[in-house]
Formats: C-alpha cells, sequence, structure tokens
C-alpha cells in the first residue's frame, strides 16, 4: 500500500532546515479543482497553479472555492512567482483573490495561459506583472530554477514545471494528457520526459482524475466527425455547451457549421471574452464570415444557426441552464437539439441530469457522452500514466489533481511499476512534505478550509452559515415572539409563530404554545430572567414538538421581550 497519510492528525512540521525542499499542496487533493501547490526553499515560496472550485448543492449560494491561503498570508514578500501550467479556471481562478494581497506577485505561463488571466484581472482592476514563456525555457526564480516542458491537454499552450534545486528536482505536470495526433500539432513532449527522468526526479506531482480509467484517452480529432454529423443532420437550431476555454472544441464547431452552411453565436460573456483572445492569438482559426453577434441572429433561419454557450455542467446562471428554464432569449423547443460536449466533473452529476431531463420534455434531442462520442477527457488514463512512470522512474511519487479514488488508483500504478509503496505518498490538502537528497518525508499536516466567495465577501461565509442555508431551504423556517412582564417573568403576549417552508398555515402551532407558555412558567419559579436561557428554553420546546409532530428540523429563532 501507498504511503497514506489519511489518518494523521494536525501537526505543525518544523522549522525548514537549510537546504531542505518543503512541498505543500494547498488545494487539489481530494477533489477537482482548487489547484495549489507550494514549494519553499531557503526562505523563499514558490507558488504553482492557483485555482478555484466550483461549488456544489450542500453549498448554496456560493459563487466559487478558493484556497485557503493561511499558510502564506504572512509571507507574502517571500512569494518569488506564482508558476500558471493552462487557463483552465481550476488552475488560475483564484489568482485574483491572492494578488489583492500583494499584487505585484510575477504571475509566469505561456501566452496564451497570461491573455487569459490578464482578462480576468482586469475585471478586477489589476495589473499584473507577467513573464512570459514556452517550453524549454529555463528560469532562476531564487533558490528555484524552472525548466517548462510541452504537455498536451483540452486547452493549448499548457505547460509541465521542472523545478530544481539543491535539494532535489521535482517535476509536476499540471494536467496532461498524450494524444498522439492533437488538432494543433502539440505533443506531450516525452523527449524532455525522458531527459529528465535520466537527469533524475526526486518527486513526481502528477496529475490523477483519468488514473481509475483503463488504457488511453481517446484522439481529440475522433470528435470532429460526430459534430459534423449531428449538426448535418439537426433539422432546426444547434445548441452546443461547453467549457468557455475549450478552444479545441469551439474550434471543431466553427469546422462544422461552416462545412453545412451555419452561422455561430457566442453565448455568455466568458465564451465571447476566451474566444476572441484565442482567435488574435492565433490558436482558434475562425472561417470568414460565421461568426455572428448574438444580438443579429434573429433574421437567421432555425436550420442555419449554431449557439454556443456555457451551461454544460449544469451551472445553474450558465447559458445552458437558462435556457433549460425559459429565462434565455433563445427559447427551445421541438426538434432543437442540445448538445452538451464536455465530461462531467465530479459532483455535478444530479445537476447535468435535471438539465438533460427540463431540455428532453421541451422537445429537444440532446446528444451528450452517454449517447454519442462528443467530449474525450484532457486527462491522461492509466496507460499513459504508466508510460509516465516508466520513463521518468521518479524516486518518490505525489499525485495530485484528483478525489481521494483517483489518487489511490494513481498510486497504485507508480507502485505496479516498481517504485516502492514507502515512496509514494497519498497526501491531502494541508500535508507537508520535505524533501532532501531524494528522500521525501511527510513531516506535517496544516488544517486548511474552504474559503468561499459569496457575492462581494471573500472568507466570510462559514460551515455553519452553509449548514443554517440547508436547512432553511430544506426544513424551513420558524419565529416565535414572546412578551414577559420584567419583574415576574410571566407571559403577557404570545406565543406568536410564524413559519415558512414549515406547514400549510401557521395555525398548525396552537397544539405548542400552551408547552411553551408551561417551560417559560417553570423557568420563572425557577428564578431564570437570563435573555438568552429562555431563548434556548423556547427553541428546545418548540424544536421537540416540530421534530416529533412534523417530521422536520427547521430552523426556529425565538425572540424574547420584557415589558
Amino acid at each position: 500500500m501507498p504511503n497514506n497519510v489519511e489518518t494523521l492528525a494536525t501537526y505543525s512540521p518544523a522549522p525548514l532546515e537549510p537546504g531542505t525542499l518543503r512541498v505543500i499542496p494547498v488545494g487539489g487533493l481530494g477533489e477537482v479543482g482548487r489547484n495549489m501547490t507550494v514549494f519553499e526553499m531557503n526562505g523563499k515560496l514558490l507558488i504553482v497553479d492557483c485555482g478555484v472550485l466550483f461549488p456544489e448543492e450542500h453549498q448554496p449560494g456560493v459563487d466559487l472555492i478558493l484556497p485557503d491561503f493561511s499558510i502564506i498570508r504572512d509571507r507574502l514578500d517571500d512569494i518569488v512567482a506564482v508558476v500558471l501550467t493552462h487557463g483552465h479556471e481550476d488552475h488560475i481562478g483564484a489568482v485574483p483573490y491572492l494578488l489583492r494581497l500583494r499584487q505585484d506577485i510575477p504571475l509566469i505561463g505561456s501566452q496564451l495561459t497570461l491573455a487569459l488571466i490578464e482578462a480576468k484581472l482586469k475585471e478586477h482592476r489589476i495589473k499584473p506583472y507577467t513573464m512570459t514563456v514556452r517550453e524549454g525555457d529555463i528560469e532562476q526564480l531564487g533558490p528555484f530554477e524552472l525548466e517548462f516542458v510541452a504537455v498536451n491537454h483540452s486547452i493549448p499552450d499548457a505547460l509541465a514545471v521542472a523545478i530544481r534545486t539543491e535539494a532535489g528536482m521535482v517535476l509536476a505536470t499540471g494536467d496532461f494528457k498524450m494524444d498522439q495526433l492533437p488538432l494543433d500539432g502539440r505533443l506531450t513532449d516525452l523527449r524532455a520526459f525522458a531527459r529528465l527522468g535520466e537527469e533524475g526526479i526526486d518527486l513526481f506531482l502528477v496529475d490523477s482524475t483519468n488514473a481509475e480509467v483503463p488504457g488511453f484517452t481517446p484522439l481529440e480529432r475522433d470528435i470532429g466527425p460526430v459534430l459534423d454529423s449531428v449538426i448535418a443532420s439537426a433539422p432546426r437550431r444547434v445548441i452546443v455547451a461547453s467549457f468557455s476555454s475549450h478552444i479545441h472544441r469551439v474550434q471543431q464547431v466553427l469546422d462544422a457549421a461552416h462545412a453545412h452552411g451555419r452561422r455561430v453565436a457566442l453565448l455568455g460573456r466568458s465564451m465571447v471574452r476566451n474566444m476572441g483572445i484565442a482567435a488574435d492569438l492565433g490558436y482558434l482559426n475562425v472561417p470568414e464570415g460565421v461568426l455572428v453577434d448574438f444580438r443579429k441572429t434573429d433574421g437567421i433561419p432555425d436550420n442555419k444557426i449554431v449557439y454556443m454557450g456555457t451551461g454544460s455542467q449544469g451551472e445553474p446562471m450558465a447559458v445552458l441552464s437558462r435556457m433549460a428554464n425559459k429565462e434565455h432569449k433563445v427559447e427551445l423547443g421541438e426538434d432543437d437539439t442540445v448538445i452538451l460536449a464536455s465530461s462531467l466533473i465530479p459532483g455535478n452529476e444530479n445537476a447535468v441530469y435535471r438539465i438533460i431531463d427540463r431540455l428532453t420534455k421541451i422537445g429537444a434531442n440532446v446528444v451528450h457522452k452517454g449517447n454519442a462520442k462528443v467530449h474525450v477527457s484532457g486527462h491522461a488514463a492509466a496507460g499513459e500514466l504508466l508510460y509516465c512512470y516508466n520513463i521518468l522512474k521518479p524516486k518518490n511519487v505525489l499525485p495530485v489533481h484528483g478525489e481521494f479514488r483517483h489518487l489511490d488508483a494513481n498510486a497504485k500504478l507508480a507502485i505496479q511499476t516498481g517504485i516502492p509503496a514507502e515512496n509514494v505518498i497519498l497526501g491531502e490538502d494541508g500535508t507537508v512534505i520535505d524533501l532532501k537528497e531524494g528522500v521525501a518525508t511527510v513531516v506535517g499536516q496544516y488544517d486548511l478550509g474552504y474559503v468561499y466567495v459569496d457575492g462581494s465577501s471573500v472568507g466570510e461565509i462559514t460551515e455553519a452559515d452553509l449548514k443554517d442555508r440547508r436547512i432553511l431551504g430544506e426544513e424551513g423556517f420558524i419565529s416565535v415572539i414572546v412578551v414577559l412582564e420584567s419583574a415576574t417573568g410571566r407571559v403577557i403576549v404570545g406565543p406568536e409563530i410564524h413559519a415558512k417552508g414549515v406547514a400549510e398555515g401557521d395555525n398548525v402551532f396552537e397544539e405548542v404554545k400552551p408547552k411553551i407558555i408551561a417551560a417559560l412558567a417553570e423557568a420563572a419559579s425557577n428564578g431564570v430572567r437570563d435573555q438568552h436561557a429562555l431563548q434556548q428554553i423556547i427553541r428546545r420546546t418548540i424544536g421537540r414538538w416540530v421534530a416529533q409532530r412534523l417530521r422536520r428540523r427547521a430552523m426556529i429563532v425565538p425572540v424574547v421581550i420584557e415589558a
């Protein structure tokens, strides 16, 4: 079995010794998102990626979830740079929130990655300091020497990064796969991987998302003919939902639409912004006359238009969800064709299937990965990971980017290739690993939590707040107002009970009012006058009754007024 730290209690590591490299995954372990790793050496910090996690149903009202910056908040001046491996939100989305703490932290990445983050930062009114790199470049930043390696992913210009230090070398893949016929001709550079392997990789941080999937990830170019066939046979409008950064998929849709005489309208601010950047930089080839502004589509026949927007994960405010709920200008109808051109991110399954049900009920023909080959993953499957382990032969492995089952599957692949089990670390967010002379040791475990973005507030929403929201949404709300005589504690007005989402009418609570009065009378006879104590008596009394009588666990807010 791999070196599993799941059961370790939280404990702080000892001070870092000179000449030792410390590695702390802050996010991305145990989840698909929030990818961020901190490297420390001789008093300096290097950060690789800084992404967001999107909320699930049990986190109502939350917009984004950030990594917990607490372990670096007091050391912002020690950060030499943030390296961004590629332009997906789960790797760059939290950068604006980090740069709010220190705006001049250098950002390092490829041309497209930096263009995407610069556009995002502009919305936050932050002008970053950036350094553009490409595969083969080597940069020295304090005690860290960085070498960048081309990798293939579902967005162009992705990079792995080799980090050389006096303590040893780390290779972080970022997200990658080994598509042998990539649409942009940019292969994962296995020659560079082999060279680094010959030099000696002391710690390998490797993408785990598809480690459970046997074999090899299918080719991106296999999707083009399927999209072409679906668009060619669609009798009316076609709506394609994808990630707003999936340039390859947008290219395939543009090409298929052009081949069949259709125009394409991009929907959603992020989709329009990202594809504009991609086209300007030459990553997206737009056929002449294909793109049309959404506001100018009214006169185009239904069988001559393709709408492409976001919402493939069932996000409630995305274009597709609003169409399914009939809250968008594009009103879907019978024989419209909807293509969900993406994989399901774990945790989003229920939301996506609800969207599919609504669209089907409207009468649309819904094409998704379950019934057609309209998407392939951007992550290496088990066969590709085995190739990497055999080429690189790393001394130590830390699987990253995935839920625990993905990390575990990746760890077992590493062991199968001959890496000693004790050298394969199954970590979690906050695990502290020290590397020295080729030996990686777990030396601590920080207690890192979720940081919620809720509207304009960052980090102010707690788990308790989310629990309250879930109770309000699922169990209802009850307020109880009682006026007591200040001298005797006797009830002189009330209890007045009002409820939302609990029962058909407030008259159902007539049965419990005498119980509340009796409980308060008993408290008064025992000399209880503290307002908080009286509120707790009311809460317990009505709470027990509601649980037994109505089978609910509503939020109860008692109000005691003395007169």
